[in-house]
């Protein structure tokens, strides 16, 4: 009889799982495996937020598993340990696993397959993250892309993504396979997380329904949609893509149908906006697996000495959401509440982190990877990188992020801050973006008392923003 393990990560989900469908296909047992090892991520171990998604993750594939009369081992250990352990333990032969692109996990994975293969089992990688591999794609100078529109014609010129492999419909586990446990026995959490189970359904499950109710409800709008925080414009999929509960060839070929069912030979516009956030996902990617330091450098070597501020209080007032400025402010609540933000909103908070502060970019990736459920390395370098204007195709180095524009444009009627910001629920949309413009009669009438329940600006925006297009014009000239 053959067994073999399947070493699972960031894919936990039954369809379109490659390493478990390979696994199944020619073993007669199989036992997936899930081993908590944080230390083993280098600089960027899991964060509050992913540790509460990751454990009601694992409970919802440890029952589909055992629905199909398998069974979910989880352990904490050294991996190549662990896995030469449970290899012993079920007998199994071969070792089978999703590939990874994050700098630390590419070293981790090809020390763990050099343990394996040291000790006579044989090891299979697979490929299932992505819609096409980053080594794929190169420039007609055979060099990576650094721009995210050649980037994307080279990937859409490419050949079709496969479509998804169904789920096994057995999974058969190892005779006299140990006793399943608890995630939460193993993962650690922490008082600073969000409650994932009051705003998310982690699992695949979960990831299914809400790709089911994008594609039935939102595509259609999503173009206009997504930019308007305080409606249900987005899909929300971030968190299950990064968790791996529903994959990148899913969603390409669920959009796809939308061709057919529109009649026309051409994708639907809030479809194509929707493929186009995926490509945007691709090239991060691609950028983390071509430059791996950027995920601790800036990309465009001459910010290595940007003259970022050191200012405590100013940070720990953004990363709570007291800034003064109602709509940096909803966003980073929203995050501390539901482990998520709104994406138009994550490129304000950051603007504001970067341009009107002149904070490290890196200490605003640092907290979006703490806070945020779908903390994910290579998109969160992406973001940050974009914003503060020393990555791939960044962001214009004027382009600063006015946060009372943002919000009278995007949050007209003041939904999404009263919404987070409830100590301001009692402004008119007219001046709920800028309470301190308010007359002192207003806001007495409204219950707002800056300064107390509150809190003024913490900065002038106007001549913030003159400081930044100063600096950063000063950064024109400096030679990579």
């Amino acid at each position: 009889m053959t067994t073999a393990l399947v070493w699972l990560r960031n894919d936990l989900r039954l369809a379109d799982n490659p390493a478990l469908f390979a696994a199944v296909s020619e073993s007669d047992a199989v036992a997936p495996v899930f081993i908590w090892a944080p230390g083993e991520s280098g600089l960027w171990s899991p964060g509050p937020a992913t540790r509460a998604w990751l454990a009601l993750s694992l409970k919802a594939l440890a029952r589909s598993i055992d629905s199909r009369g398998g069974r979910l081992l989880i352990a904490a250990g050294q991996t190549g340990i662990t896995l030469l352990a449970l290899a012993a333990e079920t007998g199994a032969t071969t070792v089978h696993w999703n590939q990874r692109y994050e700098p630390a996990l590419t070293e981790l994975d090809s020390r763990v397959r050099d343990h394996l293969e040291a000790a006579g089992l044989r090891v299979v990688i697979h490929s299932d993250s992505l819609l096409r591999e980053p080594s794929t794609l190169l420039s007609t100078s055979g060099r990576p892309y650094r721009v995210f529109t050649p980037f994307m014609n080279a990937s859409e010129r490419g050949s079709t993504p496969a479509f998804p492999l169904p789920a096994p419909g057995r999974i058969p586990a190892p005779i006299g396979l140990r006793e399943a446990i608890d995630p939460a026995s193993v993962l650690p959490t922490s008082g600073d997380a969000p409650d994932i189970a009051a705003h998310w359904t982690p699992g695949e499950a979960g990831a299914t329904a809400r790709a089911d109710r994008f594609f039935s409800d939102l595509a259609d709008v999503y173009a206009h949609d997504r930019d308007w925080p305080g409606i249900e414009g987005t899909s929300k999929l971030s968190p299950h893509l990064a968790f791996g509960e529903i994959s990148p060839r899913t969603l390409w070929h669920r959009a796809q149908e939308q061709v057919h069912h529109n009649g026309s030979h051409r994708l639907p516009e809030g479809t194509a906006a929707f493929v186009r956030q995926l490509q945007w996902r691709e090239f991060a990617y691609h950028l983390v697996h071509h430059f791996p330091e950027t995920t601790e450098r800036p990309l465009r070597r001459r910010f290595e000495i940007f003259p970022w501020s050191r200012d405590p209080v100013a940070f720990e007032a953004w990363e709570h959401g007291m800034t003064g400025f109602p709509m940096v402010d909803a966003g980073m609540r929203e995050m501390l509440a539901t482990g998520w933000m709104h994406n138009r909103v994550r490129m304000l908070v950051a603007s504001f982190l970067t341009k009107d502060l002149l904070l490290p970019w890196l200490d605003g990736a640092r907290s979006f990877w703490e806070h945020l459920a779908d903390a994910d390395l290579p998109n969160n370098t992406l973001g940050w990188q974009w914003v503060a204007g020393c990555g791939a195709d960044a962001a214009p180095y004027f382009r600063v992020f006015n946060p009372v524009a943002q919000g009278e444009k995007f949050d007209p009627d003041g939904r999404y801050v009263k919404r987070w910001v409830p100590e301001l629920e009692g402004l008119s949309p007219e001046g709920i973006h800028r309470p301190w413009a308010a007359p002192s009669n207003v806001l007495a009438s409204a219950g707002v008392v800056l300064g107390a329940r509150y809190p003024q600006p913490i900065v002038d925006h106007a001549a913030a923003r003159l400081r930044a297009l100063a600096i950063y014009g000063s950064m024109r000239d400096v030679v990579e």
